[in-house]
Order: C-alpha cells, then structure tokens, then sequence
C-alpha cells in the first residue's frame, strides 16, 4: 500500500496497560481522544507456595512487545499511517517489584506482585524495630501503613532470600524497579543504555520515598537497609524520559525513536483519564483489585479511617505535584477468575454476570474474598477468604452474586471511609476498568452504596490517562490538558433500584463476616516447619468442603452440565 493510500488522522498516542492480569497496547487520536485499535495478551499469574504470587518479568515484555506489533498490525489493516503515533505513555500494576542485572539485561528473580503474601514474617521483623510496633510510624513521610502491600518489604525479601541478587548488588550489577521502570529500561535500549527511572506515583507506592521532598528518602532505605545506588531516578509523570526501540518485525517500518514522554501508576493514570484534575473528584477502578482516590490538590490530607496518602501526579517537571487519598481493595476482578480457575464453575469471566443475573440474590450466601489478607480499611494481613450462610439450598449462581457483591460491599468501606475523612461525601461515583462492563455489577454497586454510579462510555480510562500524560510532555505538545480542551465524556449511569434500610441490612451481615474472616491465619509455624492443612488452605476447609459438594453434587446427579 501506497503511503499517500493511508488514513491522515493527525498525532496520535499509544499507551502500554500493564496491569496484573494482562498486558495491552492501545492507540489514541491525540485530538478527539478517541479510541483507534488495541491489543490484549493474557499475563500468567504463579503461586508456588501458600500466599506468593509471582510473574515472569520476560513474560510481561514479551507480553508488551506482542501487544504493540499486534495493534500496528490492525491500525495498517485500517490504513491507519502508524508514523503518526507519536508518543507512548506506560501505565502499569503498582508495588510489583523486579530486580534484574544491568548488565546481562536479565531478572534475578521473578517479579513479586502487589497480592504477594510471604513479607509478613518481614513486616513483623521490622515492626519490632519501631517503637510500640506502630505501622503508621513512617505515614506522615511516606503515606504508607507497613505492609506486605509495597515494594520496600518485597524487595527486602529478596535481597534477605536471594543469593543472586545480593551477589548482584555486591557487584554493583542490581537494578530494582516497579513493572514501569523494567518495561521503560528494556523498551529505551536495556543493558544498551536504556533508561533506569520511574515516576512520582510509583515512587510513592514503594515506602522508600518521601512523598514531600519528592525523593528516596536516606533514612528510609536506612530502616529497610536498601542500596540507594540499585533505585531508578524519580522523574515527573510526564516529561521525555527516552526513545523507544521495538517493533523492528512490522513489515511496513519499525516503531522505533518514538519518546516514552508519559508514566503513571495505574491507579493515578485512570484518575488523570477520568479527568478528576480538582479536589474532592474521585474515582473507583475495578480491575484485579479495586482502587478508589479521591484528588486532594496540592495538599497532602492523613487518613483517620484506613486510608493512604498517594501521589496523585506530577504532569510535568515544572508542574506542582497534586496527592490523593486511596482506598485499596486487594481482590475485586480476581475473585471472578478464582470462581474460574480455581472453582471451575464457569468457564468464562463474562459467565459469572449470568448466573448472578439468574438467581438476583445471594440468597443469604455472604463471601469475604481476603485472599491477600484485608487492605483498606483494616490493614489486617491475617484475614482469609470465607464463605458464609451456606444452606442446601445455596448454588452456584448465588455464590457467583455473593462474588459481585463482595466486590460492592468492599467499594461501600472504603467510600465510607473516604466521605468520613473529606467530609463531603460523595453524590456519585464514577467508575472505570475491566469489571465495569458487568452491568449486574455496576447496579449492585449503585444499590449498596446509594447513590448513582457513573461509567464513562469509553473505559479505558487507566491507558487514556497515559496517553494524555504522554502526550501532553513538554517536548511533545499534542495532548492539552486545559479543562476547556478536554472533550466531553458521555456516561452511562446506574441509579439505586432498593430501599436504603435493605441496602443497610445486607451491609451490616456483610460487615458481620468479614469479622470472622479475621485471625484466621497466624504466623505461628508447626514445630516440625510444616504448616497443616488447615491453615494452608486458602479459604476455611469446613466452608470449602461444603460449598464443592454443595456444587459437585449437581455435577454428579448430571443436573447441570
């Protein structure tokens, strides 16, 4: 195909998602914001022991490479000139944490991920080096409770259980980074000059940055006994940080010397997409976990209720940095793929929606899905999943609405939490990410908080909000982001369809579940170093065993196939 064959559109961006379960490349027209072509590769996620959760740094690369050469591909196909994309903003899962050898280009290790459990023997250690064991002592520099939630402690694990990686650091080999910093260091060059940096927002997820002085704070990496020479350089959210080299299979031209001119954590990229640019705007990503921030300005706001102080971003080196308050919810989109993979009681994501759809009710069925203990707003790492108000009568279809439930009465915590300490609470909620196509969802949600539930048209606000930080750069100019140039987003909204007493009542027996989900694990081993059955088992054995008979009963009877 002739070039003078293909479709003008003007500037355009990519944006690499990556994100716990899958990576993605989306391409955007900078002008109209509207979404061109994109690409999803599933991630593999790996739990080689009780509470780990690992993935493969070369598979998420790979994942990304793929990803790009397939969207270039179908934007050709759509005679779509891919010359024009003309920067590439990186939005990726958040605390996973990657430690490779700068001179091989190779991981030591596999990626932690945010989920992973194995630190709290770690947390527990460092705890009684703080004065009355307090997990709030570095809150006002850091905006972090102590938790196996962020990178510090992961990366303390590492370098405390990994002879390579201590080698490494002894060698001055190490690089550590979040999945941004190892994806923008292979993409500019790896071990041939590709860039080592992150960003504000991801720096502040890692307890080892001073959310104030905007830097890796020394005392910090001190208490934690990290090498400051292994951090990346904390860069703006949106300035040129390199250019990228990849694509050199396309058939029609390489996508290479574009500049990487963007970067935000997840959470922050889908509050810029959401456009939530004053205070007290907020919004709720449902993907894997779920993360409601609400932007507090240029003013750092400390939690009473459970709540972190985040960065919210920093778009441009010359821009003032703006916080958030965040509530964290560790297991939302993940409980779907349990009751897929685990379960095994539907065979597709999409499934879980119909059969909520079939019973529209839990029929008393309350599920407390603490896979990763409880975050927001307990911060309770001994929490584990429980099922509970099973009677005969339970199937699967009311466990799959307990499932979509949980998912809502968690969002209503830590929302409560967050109008207690803004003290405004909030009309609505707006909402992005994976599980909001779930329309049975979405109206669950609306009914158990009360008030409307806002979904933008368009979703794909996490990779939108990369794209217009890109954009956006200093050195690139494509993307404004003055609120009179943004384009207007249409919604769809869900109102609540029950009465608040109802809502209120099933709220309440939630709550009274997730009391008994607590305490269930201890990090007190068996003598002989074995743990028992018991406390390995990720949900309560009796619950389990109940629930796979109630299910596998019907299997066996050949009553439902």
């Amino acid at each position: 195909m002739a070039a003078s064959d293909r479709m003008v559109l003007g500037p355009l961006v990519g944006s690499i998602d990556q994100g716990t379960s899958s990576s993605r490349f989306l391409v955007f027209n900078a002008k109209t914001a509207e979404l061109l072509s994109h690409h999803q590769v599933e991630i593999q996620q790996k739990f080689p022991k009780e509470g780990w959760v690992e993935q493969d740094p070369k598979e998420i690369l790979r994942s990304v490479h793929e990803c790009v050469e397939r969207t270039c591909e179908k934007l050709q196909q759509l005679n779509i000139d891919i010359t024009n994309i003309k920067a590439i903003g990186v939005s990726n899962q958040r605390e996973t944490t990657v430690v490779w050898d700068k001179t091989t280009g190779e991981p030591l290790y596999n990626a932690i991920v945010w989920l992973d459990l194995r630190t709290q023997s770690t947390v527990e250690r460092l705890l009684k080096r703080i004065p009355g064991n307090n997990k709030s002592f570095f809150k006002f520099r850091t905006g972090l409770p102590l938790s196996t939630y962020f990178s510090a402690v992961k990366l303390r694990w590492l370098l405390d259980n990994v002879e390579e990686i201590r080698q490494a650091v002894d060698d001055g080999r190490a690089m550590f980074g979040t999945i941004d910093s190892w994806l923008i260091w292979c993409l500019t060059g790896g071990k041939n000059g590709g860039v080592h940096c992150t960003d504000v927002t991801n720096a502040s997820r890692t307890m080892l940055f001073n959310i104030h002085s905007l830097d890796w704070d020394p005392e910090l990496c001190q208490f934690f006994d990290i090498p400051m020479e292994i951090l990346p350089k904390v860069r703006s959210s949106s300035e040129i940080y390199g250019l990228m080299k990849i694509c050199p299979s396309l058939k029609s031209g390489a996508l290479t010397g574009v500049p990487i001119s963007g970067c935000l954590g997840d959470q922050s990229a889908a509050l810029v997409g959401q456009m939530c640019f004053q205070d007290g705007q907020a919004k709720n990503t449902y993907g894997t976990g779920c993360f409601l921030l609400c932007n507090t300005g240029q003013k750092s706001v400390f939690s009473d209720h459970g709540l972190l102080t985040t960065i919210a971003y920093k778009l441009g080196r010359d821009k003032p940095v703006c916080y958030a308050l965040e509530g964290s919810v560790a297991i939302a989109g993940a409980v779907v793929r349990w009751l897929r993979d685990n379960l095994g009681i539907v065979k597709t994501s999409q499934e879980v929606e119909k059969l909520a759809a079939e019973a529209g009710t839990s029929y008393g069925c309350y599920f407390v899905p603490a896979f990763s203990g409880l975050y927001a707003p307990y911060w309770e790492p001994s929490a584990r999943g429980i099922i509970c108000g099973l009677t005969q009568f339970t199937n699967k279809n009311h466990i799959a609405f307990a499932a979509l439930e949980a998912v809502c009465f968690q969002t209503r915590e830590i929302l409560d939490a967050m109008n207690k300490d803004c003290g405004i609470p909030l009309s609505q909620l707006q909402v992005d990410g994976g599980m909001t196509n779930n329309k049975v969802l979405m109206q669950l949600q609306s009914d158990i908080l009360c008030i409307p539930v806002v979904k933008p048209s368009m979703p794909e606000t996490t990779a939108l909000g990369a794209a217009m930080a890109a954009g956006a750069a200093e050195g690139v100019g494509i993307w404004s982001l003055n609120p009179g140039d943004l384009t207007a987003v249409t919604c769809e909204r869900f109102e609540p369809q029950i009465n608040p007493e109802e809502s209120e009542y099933r709220y309440a027996r939630w709550k009274k579940a997730v009391m008994k989900s607590m305490g269930w694990e201890t990090s007190e081993a068996p003598s002989n170093g074995d743990t028992s059955i018991f406390c390995s088992l990720p949900l309560g054995f009796f619950i389990m065993s109940s629930m796979i008979m109630l299910i596998g009963a019907k299997y066996v009877s050949g009553t439902d196939k």
